[in-house]
């Protein structure tokens, strides 16, 4: 025996006996081509779950650069001055002093077919990855990322492209750094 069946904002409240069901009207929702969103099926082939760094491959100086860290909460752009040396780009780079601590440097890439020349700051020293991308080049690509997807997605005059991470790359990155880390715990 059935009793109720009052509708209140959309919930069809039903009574059986003593149970009470609660069904939601399913409300589509439309999606614009130009909106950027993320779905289940953008982590398809993933290992899930994972705490992973998000690593990429970007064209850079006319180069494809590997090992391009993805950091949304950076807020700056970091090069390696080996990078630089290996482009060729350094002879263009007037040196002052001798000594090269520290500088920023303009530098183009090239995502999807899109270019953009952002500021980056050139370290010299081993920071693990080539290159680091934080909020100012996000920014001036208008770059949605999704860490758990490992996926950029812009709009470009073409439609939504977007960059896949490269999961396997950040793995043995990390399985690296712990290596190195256990050694330096041995040496102390």
């Amino acid at each position: 025996m059935i009793f109720g069946g009052n509708e209140i904002k959309g919930v069809t409240f039903l009574a059986k006996k003593t149970k009470i069901l609660v069904t939601h009207s399913k409300r589509l929702q439309e999606v614009a081509e130009d909106d950027i969103t993320f779905t289940k099926e953008n982590a398809d082939g993933l290992l899930l779950l994972h705490n992973d760094a998000f690593i990429i491959s970007l064209n850079v100086l006319d180069f494809k650069m590997k090992r391009v860290l993805v950091d949304p909460w950076s807020s700056t752009n970091m090069i390696k001055w080996r990078v630089l040396e290996k482009s060729k780009l350094t002879r263009s780079i007037i040196l002052a002093t001798k000594i090269l601590t520290d500088f920023d440097i303009l530098i183009p890439a090239n995502a999807e077919g899109v270019m953009k020349t952002a500021l980056f700051e050139v370290v010299d020293g081993d920071m693990g990855y080539n290159i680091i991308l934080g909020r100012p080049w996000l920014h001036e690509m208008k770059v949605v990322p999704s860490t758990y997807h490992q996926l950029l997605k812009f709009l470009t005059p073409k439609g939504i492209k977007q960059i896949r991470g490269d999961q396997p790359v950040a793995r043995e990155m990390n399985a690296i750094l712990v290596s190195n880390n256990k050694g330096k715990e041995h040496m102390s």
